[in-house]
Parts: structure tokens; sequence; C-alpha cells
């Protein structure tokens, strides 16, 4: 389904490209390179990618974080393909930035993009602890370690009281760190999804060991208000939209310890196969099975602007044909050996050679901006033909 529909999106998009002709076929397509028929392939892929519109690119130019990026890296290689499924909790990730932009220590977060669907397993506060310039200035210059605690937000009014905050997490943390800190809010911001109408933001204070409030001039973090983008207060969700391929997922790692010469070469012929039967398949075109490049390119498809990374990728097709016999390296199924059997021997009328397809399916993972400019890693099952088979 997938291979089909990157066929014909990229038969509208490449100038000059060969169609198939029928005499039926102007009842069934509109006209080649039509709008009708170009908005409603593109309706189709992004139905693949579980998106209902394009998002809209940045207004202005905008770096993601790095923290997005380096999680990109990780779990894909540079063309999206999924190195380890196990990597990534859920299949998406997405960052958010602090709304208020305050120089106090009150931050809250718009998640109205998260879908209802979508399950939260992780929820983290990323906070970056800035270095004291003068720390034998300050009043707390004998104290070694601070406790930081995250707070959720009950009662905007009422925050000085046990009734208007919830604790969430709380760390102890060098004087004189700084570089990022990681608190664990899960809670809290499954009561966000649940309701919006929960969501009025987080707190965080500073106190030391005995108890007393750390002046904000001797323990600072990063605001959204005063501080570069890179350093700036960020939630981390990694969710789960339940969204899941029809085959078993695999990965590119997978594939290259069961066959040093994954396919985009031709697979070699079946040796019991004579060479006269082999040589009238080439001179008919009748190639063996195999992978053949397919490349997406999201620039051609108009989605540059607001994806990422990366800039497209390989989907591969699977195309020749599955003739008897077939060998070991046609990865054939048993079902498809007996129906190639058959076929040879025409011992059922109708009954044709077995298919090329794809036999296993790789994952890829995308990075974009949302429509409210947010940063997210999704990733998405059977995506990419990582090897082709007679079935």
């Amino acid at each position: 389904m997938f291979g089909m529909l990157m066929l014909l999106l990229l038969a509208l998009v490449a100038p000059g490209a060969p169609r198939p002709t029928s005499s039926t076929e102007n009842e069934a397509f509109p006209e080649e390179g039509s709008d009708e028929m170009r908005s409603e392939a593109l309706k189709r892929l992004l139905e693949v990618f579980g998106i209902e519109d394009p998002p809209h690119p940045p207004q202005h130019p905008k770096q993601p974080p790095q923290y997005m990026v380096d999680l990109f890296n990780t779990v894909a290689d540079a063309d999206g393909v999924t190195k380890d499924p196990h990597l990534l909790e859920g299949n998406t990730v997405r960052s958010f930035f602090d709304k208020i932009h305050s120089d106090q220590m009150h931050f809250l977060f718009n998640l109205s993009t998260v879908a209802k669907n979508e399950k939260v397993l992780t929820a983290e506060l990323h906070l970056f602890k800035l270095r004291h310039r003068q720390p034998e200035l300050t009043p707390f210059r004998k104290h070694h370690f601070c406790q930081v605690n995250v707070y959720q937000v009950l009662d905007k009014k009422k925050l000085d009281s046990p009734q208007g905050k919830k604790l969430l997490s709380s760390r102890l943390i060098p004087m004189q760190a700084s570089g990022w800190e990681v608190f664990s809010i899960t809670q809290a911001v499954r009561s966000w999804t649940d309701d919006d109408k929960n969501n009025q933001g987080l707190l965080v204070t500073v106190k030391t060991l005995g108890g007393v409030q750390v002046d904000s001039s001797a323990v600072r973090f990063a605001s959204g208000r005063d501080h570069h983008q890179s350093k700036q207060p960020m939630l981390v969700l990694f969710t789960d939209d339940g969204r899941r391929g029809t085959v078993p997922m695999h990965n590119a790692q997978d594939a290259d310890a069961e066959s040093a010469a994954l396919p985009n070469e031709p697979s070699a012929p079946a040796n019991n196969r004579s060479r006269n039967a082999r040589s009238l398949d080439e001179e008919d075109g009748r190639l063996p099975c195999q992978r053949h490049p397919l490349y997406v390119d999201f620039d051609e498809i108009g989605w540059s602007g607001w994806i990422i990374s990366p800039r497209g990728y390989n989907a591969y097709h699977c195309k020749g044909s599955c003739l008897f016999p077939l060998g070991q390296n046609m990865r054939p199924t048993n079902h498809a050996t007996v129906q190639s059997i058959i076929n040879a021997l025409k011992l059922t009328r109708g009954v044709h050679s077995p298919c090329c397809v794809p036999d296993k399916l790789f994952s890829i993972n995308l990075l974009y901006f949302d429509d409210d400019e947010n940063v997210v890693l999704k990733q998405y099952d059977d995506m990419v033909a990582g090897s082709c088979g007679c079935h």
C-alpha cells in the first residue's frame, strides 16, 4: 500500500515521469499532474504520517532544541531509519518551551498539540542551571548542595500555602554546578492532558539542606526571557499514540546481520536453475525479485519547510519475478513455494506465480515543527522495505 502510494506521488512530482495507460484509465484516475490527483495523493500521504494538515513552517528561522537533535541522531541514522526500535520509549517525543517567559521560577507549557489518543509515558522538566560568577560573595558560599523542588501549581493565588501546590520532584544539586538538570513530572502532565483546566503551570523553589530559601542570585536557572533559546526551560514528553505497523518491526542492524549484501543489487539466481532458463528470463525482462531504490524527497513534496530531518529517505520498493524453482535467496514462504510449483505444473487454472513483496519493513523517524512551532520526534513503522522476497 505504502509503496504504491509513493510510486504514484513521485510520478506526480518528477518531471517527465512516464505513466501507464489503459483503456479505462481516464475513468479511474484524474488527469496526470492535475491538482485533484496531487491533492489526493498528498492527503493520503499525510494519513500515513498521522497528520491531518501539514504544519505551517516557522514564521522566523528557528533552531530546534539540541536535546531533540541529539535524540534524533541517537535513534536514527542520517536517512531517518531506526537504528534500534527499543531505544525510544513510545513512538513520539514532544518538546515545549515555557510560555510565560518570566524571570521568576513559575513555568507554563501549552500542551494543546498533544492528541487525545496519545498516552503520556514520561514527562520531564529540563532546566539549565547557570554558573554563578562570584560565588565567594554570596551568603551561601559555605553550602555545597541545595535542594530543588518542583511543584504542580494547583491555585496561583495560594502559592505560599500547601493547598496551592503539590510536590512532584525533589533533588539535591551541587551549588557550583552548571548545566542541564532534569526533573520527572509525569503525574502532573497526565492530569493536564486529561483536563487542560488543571494546567496552571509549575513552580520551582531552591532551599538549603536546612530548609532556608536560597537567594535567586546564588542559584540561578536560565529563563525564557533573558537567556538564549538553547538554554530555555523545556518540557519533554515521551508518548505513544497507539499507531503500530501491520508486521513485526525490524531494524537495519538486524537486516545487516542476516545479509551482508542487502539488496541494492539483484539477488543471486538460484543455483538449481539452468543457465538457459536464467538467460530466457533476462531476455524477457523477468529479472528475479529484488529491492530497488525509491527516494522520497520532502522538498519535492513541499514539506521541507516544517520537516527538520531527514530531508528525505529511501523507501525502496520490490520488483521482479518469482519463477519456479524458488531459491532460498528469494526468501520464499512455504506457501509461495507450493504456489510456484502449482503454477509451473499448470495444475490449477488461474494460479499465478508468487509476488515479489517486502518481507522486512523498517521504521523511520521524523524531526519536525508542529503548528505551534514545538519540535516533535516521531517514529513511523513499516516505512522502508528492508528486503524483498517471494510470497
